[in-house]
Parts: structure tokens; sequence; C-alpha cells
């Protein structure tokens, strides 16, 4: 394994000092740099804001580029805040942000093989006929790497960066205080729920050897299910930090923008199906809706589920409250519904009440053509641009501060990430049939 002069290879940072020392040299980069172009504004005569002076297109980019080479919770904690928190952030921090959905870089080999030394041996090579140094996939805690075994097994191993476990704590805080110092957040938040929740969230996603147990539960509840393909999970390669799994071909989800309709249609309709058995039938929900996390494989049809760190188990109650909601929806009672999304916590009177009656006209304005009999058409995006916009009035309402329950955020964020990919399929879902199956 000799390192390339692959731009995309760099070193993950580690140790607590090493990363606090690089956020903290980013830091006083953004602070320097926002200085300057304050000092640029007084000689114009002009007071910017301290969001003003930090926003500038040099800060908004050292600040995604140190994020994606650090890896690890600072850049999975940009990307969950992009992805969750973009209507309780300023529209521009979460502009910032949004860029590290697609950015990572690897390791260099050099590194890469310290990793798997540490963990198999240092003559762990003998074990493989092949393994291929660059990864298929990388992301904020891990990448992804092909290998072929002595005996003949086709595996995909996920490596995780190296101290990454023990600097998510440090990372957040590090973090939180850069947004907070910055004045990117909107005043009157209080990040403190949010940023707890993520750093539960990323210890659980850095523990290999509970998702290895959940990628085993998975396997055995979709057993009986013909069209989905959960990897087996090797356990004589995996470790803490290593997860090995079978390799399944397969090709990304969205090569299915240009199948035909039949096929597009029957692809939503299984993963929304798909997303109701895991709340109403095992109370387990692998909750992380990135559309890397589904394939397919054309030749049999079959969809190939991926990544089970974010798995979340669901409590009798929450099930309960969210079954709550599926019968008043097929009868249109909006006052049904509405009790429901109180119980959720989704509604609440702590807001304002002009904010509570346009969520219920939204749902009032969604719920008819959704359960249609007939069935609901994502790809007539006339509804879904109207509810977008709507919604993302309602994100930039300052006087908006309610963040419901974590157990809640985390179907919700399921939930809309299977709308959306629904919507880029532009399928048709008889969503009151699957609403009728679990009432």
């Amino acid at each position: 394994m000799s390192d390339t002069p692959d731009p995309r290879a760099r070193a993950v940072p580690t140790g607590r000092a090493n990363r606090a020392a690089r956020m903290g040299g980013l830091t006083a980069g953004l602070i320097g740099s926002a200085a300057a172009e304050g000092a640029r504004h007084l000689l114009r005569g002009q007071r910017p804001s301290p969001r003003d002076m930090f926003l500038t297109p040099s800060n908004a980019h050292r600040l995604t580029q140190q994020l994606s080479q650090m890896r690890g919770a600072a850049m999975k904690m940009g990307q969950l805040l992009s992805l969750e928190a973009g209507d309780l952030l300023t529209p521009e921090l979460a502009a910032v942000l949004r860029p590290l959905q697609s950015q990572a870089h690897f390791m260099p080999p050099s590194q890469l093989k310290k990793v798997l030394s540490a963990a198999w041996g240092s003559d762990f090579t003998k074990r493989f006929k092949r393994f291929d140094v660059r990864p298929i996939a990388a992301a904020s805690i891990g990448q992804v790497h092909r290998a072929q075994t002595r005996d003949g097994r086709d595996l995909a191993i996920k490596v995780q960066y190296p101290g990454i476990r023990d600097s998510i704590d440090s990372d957040i805080r590090n973090l939180a205080g850069l947004m907070r110092l910055s004045g990117m957040v909107p005043k009157g938040l209080d990040l403190a729920s949010l940023l707890e929740d993520a750093r539960r969230q990323l210890h659980e996603e850095a523990d290999y050897v509970q998702e290895a147990a959940y990628l085993a539960e998975f396997g055995q509840l979709l057993s009986d299910d013909p069209t989905c393909v959960v990897p087996g999970c090797q356990a004589d390669f995996s470790t803490a930090d290593i997860l090995a799994m079978d390799f399944v071909p397969s090709q990304p989800i969205d090569t299915l923008d240009d199948a035909d309709a039949a096929t597009r249609d029957d692809v939503a309709r299984r993963l929304i199906a798909l997303m109701m058995r895991e709340v109403f039938e095992f109370g387990l929900v692998q909750s992380d809706p990135n559309f890397a996390n589904f394939r397919w494989q054309p030749e049999t049809a079959r969809l190939v589920l991926l990544d089970f760190g974010a798995t979340r188990r669901l409590d009798a109650s929450l099930i309960a409250r969210s079954r709550a909601m599926l019968q008043p929806a097929l009868e249109n009672d909006l006052a049904g519904l509405a009790d429901a999304l109180r119980d959720l916590g989704l509604l609440t009177d702590a807001l304002p009440e002009a904010v509570q009656a346009e969520i219920l006209d939204m749902v009032a304005t969604a719920n008819g053509p959704m359960l249609s009999p007939d069935g609901f058409d994502f790809g007539d995006t006339t509804l879904v641009a109207d509810l977008r916009d709507r919604g993302m009035a309602l994100g930039r309402d300052r006087s908006i501060q309610h963040i419901p329950p974590t157990e809640v955020l985390y179907l919700q964020r399921k939930a809309a990430g299977l709308f959306l990919l629904a919507t880029r399929l532009r399928a048709k879902v008889n969503l009151r049939e699957l609403f009728d199956m679990h009432v």
C-alpha cells in the first residue's frame, strides 16, 4: 500500500488535542478574515453584522474544506445541521454547510495500512487475494473498500477513521463554539438539545459492533421478503473499528431516474412500505434517508439496503402515537390529525397561533390528494412545490424556536427523505392502501 498523489487522499487528524488545535486554527483563520472584511466595510462607511463578516466566499470555502478534511463528528455535525436544522439555522449557514453532503476525503494508503494492521495484524494482506486500496465510498465516520479473501468471499469492508470515536465530544463542543462565535446561529435558539442528540447519534454510528447486530437483525426481519437484500456480516473480519460485509453488486438508486414508470412506481412503493413495516411491525427503523443507503439490482429487481449505523429502536408509546395518525388521515379528520400531531410533539402551544394555523392548513392541503384512492403522483410537483415553499417560509420565521422530540425527528427525517426520493423518481404510489395495512 503506497501513498498516491490523489488530491482526495488526506490523512485524518487524530487525537483530541490535534483536532482541537485544527479547529482552533480554523476559528482563528475565520476570525482574522472576518476582521479584515469588517475593516473594509468600515472604510466604506458601512456597519456590517457579524454574519456578513464571517460568511464571505473565502470563509465559506475554508469552513467546508476543513470540516471535510477533519471528517468525524466535525464533518458529520455539519451534515446533520444542513439536513435537519435547515429550518432552524440561518439560510446562509445552511447553504455553507450543504456541500458537506457530497464532500468526503479518504485516508491515504499509509494511514489505511496502519489502521488495518492494528485491527488484523501486520500480516493481514496474506488473508486476501485482492484488497482495493481506493475506497468505493467515503463518508464522515469511515470509508468502504472492496476485497476478496483467500477462500473466495467478496467483501465490502467499512473501516472507521482512526480516533474518530474518542474525538466526538470535543469535536461537537468546538464546532458549537465556532457557530456561536460567528453569529450564524439565530439569537434565542438553544442548540444544546440538538447538539446532545447529535452527540448520542454519532456515538451510536461509530459503534460498529452494534451496527453489525442491527445488520443481522434486519437480515432476519426481511428474510421473508424476496425483493430486498441485506448484506450478511462477516464476523471473522469485523472488529470495533471494522465492519466486514458481503459485497452485493448493485447500482445507485438514482440510476432509476430513467427507468420505466412501472419500475419507478414499484420501487418507491416498496421503500415507503418498508418504512411502515419498520415502524409498525419491527419497531426498528433505519433512520438515515441518504439516497446512497438504497441501491438497485436491475437483473433481479431487488433493493439492496445498506448502512444500519443510524438504526433506532422505537418504544411502544411512540409506535402507538404514530399509528394514531393513520385513521384520522384516512378519514380526512383534521381535528383528529391535529390531536395526533400534538401527541407526537410536532404541534404545540409554544408555537405562535398563526404558525399553528399555517401548519394545520398545510396538513389539510396535503392530506386529501396524498391519500386519494387513485394514488398520489409524486411527479406532479405543483403540490410538492407549494408545500416546500410554505415550509421554507416557516423556516425563515425566526419566532419559531420549537424543536420536536428527538425520537420523532428521526421518523420525520426518514419520511422526508423517502418523500424526496419518490419525488425524484416521479413515482405514483397508492399511500391509502399502505396506510390501510397498518391501521
